[in-house]
C-alpha cells in the first residue's frame, strides 16, 4: 500500500471533477430526453395537419361570386 501513496500525490488537490456519479446523472437524463424524444414523436404521429373546410368562409365566397 505504500507504493500507492506516491501516485495519490500526483492529483491536483484544486481540480474537480465528475467522477461516476455525474457520468450515472448524465446518463439518467440522455435517457430521459430519448424517451421523451420518442414519446413526442409517437404523438405527432397521431396529429392531422389537415384543416376542414370552413362552411362560413364557403357560404360567404358563393355569394361574393354570384354578387
Amino acid at each position: 500500500m505504500t507504493h500507492l501513496v506516491p501516485l495519490a500525490k500526483e492529483v491536483d488537490e484544486d481540480k474537480v471533477t465528475p467522477g461516476v456519479l455525474g457520468f450515472i446523472v448524465f446518463a439518467v437524463m440522455a435517457l430521459a430526453v430519448w424517451g421523451l424524444m420518442k414519446s413526442m414523436n409517437k404523438h405527432m404521429g397521431k396529429v392531422s395537419f389537415d384543416e376542414a373546410p370552413d362552411p362560413k368562409a364557403d357560404a360567404a365566397g358563393g355569394e361574393a361570386a354570384k354578387g
